[in-house]
C-alpha cells in the first residue's frame, strides 16, 4: 500500500470512531431527556407528587418546568463534550 491509501484508510477510521462516538453521545442524552420529560413528567409523576419543589407537587413540576431546565442543561453539556471530541479526533477550528 502506498502512503496516501494508507493516510485514507485511517482517515475513515478515524471519521467512523468520530460518529460513533458522537451518535454515542447523542443517543445517551436523549435518553436522559426522554427519562425525565416522559418518565418523571408521566410514568412515575403520582410517585413524585409526594414530595414538592416550591410549594408544588414534584410531579408536575417535572411536567411544566424540570425536563425544559434539564433539556437546556443537556445543550451546553452537548456543546462542552462536542468540543472535547473535536479536539480528540483534530476537527477543531
Amino acid at each position: 500500500m502506498s502512503e496516501e491509501e494508507v493516510e485514507d484508510v485511517e482517515t475513515a477510521e478515524s471519521e467512523k470512531a468520530y460518529w460513533s462516538e458522537n451518535i454515542r453521545l447523542l443517543w445517551t442524552l436523549m435518553s436522559v431527556w426522554f427519562v425525565v420529560s416522559f418518565g418523571a413528567g408521566i410514568l412515575f409523576r403520582d410517585w413524585l407528587d409526594q414530595f414538592s419543589l416550591g410549594g408544588y407537587p414534584l410531579g408536575f413540576w417535572f411536567a411544566q418546568q424540570g425536563s425544559i431546565y434539564v433539556f437546556i442543561v443537556l445543550i451546553f453539556y452537548y456543546t462542552i463534550r462536542m468540543k472535547m471530541i473535536e479536539r480528540k479526533y483534530d476537527l477543531d477550528d
